[in-house]
């Protein structure tokens, strides 16, 4: 464990209980969300390939224009 890890544990420890709680739902919360999106990402690899060859082909063919930020 890390020492800001450890200095988070140990504050949160000094709230009472149902805030103890409170934090704890949230921590795990977002470890699984985040672990969600890789999971995700991970999956959509394939589609993302795809997508990216079929711009390089547009790109290659002069299908495609220059993007001018100022037009946006």
């Amino acid at each position: 464990m890390t020492d800001l890890l450890k200095k988070a544990f140990d504050e949160v420890s000094q709230l009472p209980e149902d805030e103890q709680d409170a934090v704890a739902e949230w921590l795990l919360a977002e470890l699984a969300s985040e672990g969600e999106w890789d999971r995700r990402f991970a999956e959509s690899q394939g589609a993302l390939s795809m997508l990216a060859q079929e711009a390089l082909d547009e790109h290659e063919k002069g299908e495609t224009e220059d993007l001018d930020p100022e037009s946006l």
